[in-house]
């Protein structure tokens, strides 16, 4: 099935949406260190790669959460031809029966970040669920431009569901999970692992995913020099990513996932995002394309949200609320 999706650069673009008051003075500070635009220039990203205060490691002990959660990084294998990647594994301690498994892959803008970023907001999804927690090391763009990031990540994919059992997983119980580049990589998952054959998926939490090179999107245009991660930072990502392909007629839906023309058979996906960052306007249509298919989308564009802002400003009410809905979406999912 084909889906016409309209060219949404000669749209009409207002004003930015306002910052949610609560977020103002957070996002001031991020600012600081952080520029809307920091990753336009290449030159920035090895800066902020060497940055010990920006890159720090979540370490084993607050993954272990006091003992609730066994962790410990093991080498797979790669795809044909590639390196072994790491997996980052976070089980349960004293699990009965086989876990649903939250297979991570982590944001970055497909430049920087570990397999340790953002695993502690899946930690909190798993210490309710009962889930195990799986983190992949991807290589990163530019040095591994696509389709490195992404076979790495299904490798690690194809690895788990291969070996759930000794990790005492259910390989029929298998979701994708990612924030900003990491939710475009679940969300390419999604579509390598319908149009492989498998492994089986029952869900993809897309958390303010990264889903289109065109940058053009009304939210893109609307968002510059503001925010987090602005159109011109997205353009240094993307061009990391693909090199002179981005923007081009010539980029696979496994790169840039809203360029599938098919969004049909996808497991059920939770979709969200601010409506003051650079990703909104992609993410709702990514949501709209999967309902226009048939499919199942649960959609949150929290208002006055900068791109990132549970993770950056976790403290905010905005944030909980953020946090606090994909519990429900994930209980009901797991008991059908």
């Amino acid at each position: 099935m084909t889906i016409s999706v309209p060219d949404s650069s000669s749209a009409p673009v207002g004003p930015p949406p306002p910052f949610d008051p609560e977020l103002v003075p957070a996002l001031r500070i991020i600012n600081e260190q952080l520029p809307p635009d920091l990753f336009g220039d290449p030159a920035n990203i090895a800066m902020v790669r060497q940055d010990p205060t920006g890159m720090a490691r979540v370490a084993d002990e607050e993954l272990s959460r006091d003992g609730a959660f066994l962790v410990e990084e093991r080498a797979v294998p790669g795809p044909e031809g590639a390196p072994d990647i790491t997996l980052l594994i976070c089980r349960p301690a004293g699990a009965t029966g086989a876990t649903p498994v939250i297979y991570h892959t982590h944001g970055g803008g497909m430049v920087i970040g570990d397999n340790r970023q953002g695993v502690p907001a899946m930690l909190d999804l798993a210490q309710e669920a009962g889930a195990t927690v799986v983190s992949v090391e991807y290589r990163l763009a530019p040095e591994t431009p696509h389709p490195g990031p992404v076979e790495d990540c299904y490798a690690g994919l194809v690895w788990t569901a291969a070996h759930a059992g000794e990790l005492g997983a259910d390989p029929g119980r298998i979701l994708v999970a990612g924030a900003s580049a990491g939710g475009g990589l679940a969300a390419a998952l999604a579509l390598l692992a319908r149009d492989r054959g498998g492994p089986a998926l029952i869900g993809q939490i897309l958390m303010c995913p990264m889903l289109d090179d065109r940058n053009d999107t009304p939210s893109a245009r609307q968002m510059r020099g503001i925010g987090v991660w602005d159109q011109a930072s997205n353009g240094g990502g993307w061009t990391a990513l693909l090199g002179p392909a981005r923007g081009t007629g010539d980029v696979s839906p496994y790169a840039a996932p809203a360029r599938a023309t098919d969004l049909s058979g996808l497991p059920p996906a939770f979709i969200d995002v601010g409506s003051a960052e650079t990703f909104r306007d992609e993410a709702v249509t990514y949501a709209s394309r999967i309902w226009q298919t048939g499919g199942r989308a649960e959609l949150h564009v929290w208002p006055g949200g900068f791109h990132g802002f549970e993770g950056l400003a976790p403290q905010a009410t905005l944030s909980h609320d953020s946090a606090a809905a994909r519990l429900p979406w994930l209980r009901r999912l797991l008991s059908n």
